[in-house]
């Protein structure tokens, strides 16, 4: 398996792996928009909602349940990720979708990884327009279920005091606006860990030593540790951060807060 974060000279060092744009914006600005504007050589666009979430299913599994694993297998094929390809993933905020798709490749047993710095970390010429994949075999697994936690696990996790850690923006997390939320908040017990805290001034993963003393002060730094988010989506970063300092990942809890709000059932904490 390669390094869940890999530089420019890792791309060109090798030629023939995939490069996957996941651009998306939860302010609804157009993804494939952006990469038909400027994108890496070569590289094909991924849909995060087509592509990397299922459909039809109840709210409380969230705004990006995963897909089944026949689904993905579809949607890797169809964009010309096979079994045996290298993935190396960017977007152009330093990794927060491009993480749902590294996590998703590499739990699978597909060696990807993020670019660091994302767009703003690549070096070479960009193109412009729509690349076609060449369609590629990709094998359907199932989802470890030791790399994910349901909804049961974490609230029991978080109200025992291991560590939950919830990568949306310290407002959200605290319950001051719920942008897209059933319910202000956030799981009771859990931790705030905004997932741009991984990343320098420079929008690079922090260094691993410095990671590591980051999820110390989480009380994560054991391999029992739960990353949730709004949607699975943004905690991605959480767990490559983890994996990139030598630490044991977090189980991602898909459904997040998206899912846990929409349970009237479940508690819901505000306040730092």
């Amino acid at each position: 398996m390669i390094p869940v974060i890999v530089d420019a000279a890792f791309v060109a060092a090798h030629p023939d792996a995939v490069l996957a744009d996941v651009r998306w914006y939860l302010d609804g600005r157009d993804g494939r928009a952006a990469y038909e504007q400027a994108h890496l050589p070569g590289a094909v666009w991924i849909d995060l909602d087509r592509d990397l979430a299922g459909h039809g299913f109840p709210a409380t599994q969230g705004r990006h349940p995963l897909p089944s694993p026949d689904d993905f297998a579809r949607s890797m094929g169809a964009v010309g990720i096979g079994d045996d390809s290298t993935v190396i993933v960017y977007d152009d905020t330093g990794g927060m979708t491009a993480g749902r798709l590294v996590v998703m490749l590499r739990v699978v047993g597909v060696a990807a990884a993020a670019l660091d710095g994302g767009l703003a970390g690549w070096t070479g010429q960009v193109e412009q327009g729509w690349v076609t994949p060449v369609r590629r075999a990709f094998t359907a697994r199932p989802w470890p279920s030791e790399r994910f936690a349901t909804a049961d696990e974490t609230g029991i996790a978080a109200a025992a005091g291991r560590p939950v850690l919830d990568a949306r923006s310290a407002e959200r997390f605290r319950g001051e606006t719920t942008v897209v939320d059933p319910r202000p908040g956030h799981i009771p017990g859990a931790r705030s860990a905004p997932w741009n805290a991984v990343l320098d001034e420079h929008g690079r993963f922090r260094p691993p030593a410095e990671l590591r003393r980051y999820f110390a002060s989480l009380g994560a730094t054991g391999g029992d540790v739960i990353a949730s988010c709004g949607s699975g989506v943004s905690a991605c970063m959480n767990v490559m951060a983890m994996e990139h300092a030598g630490l044991t990942p977090a189980r991602l809890f898909t459904a997040s807060w998206s899912g846990w709000s929409a349970d009237p059932d479940r508690p819901a904490e505000c306040g730092a």
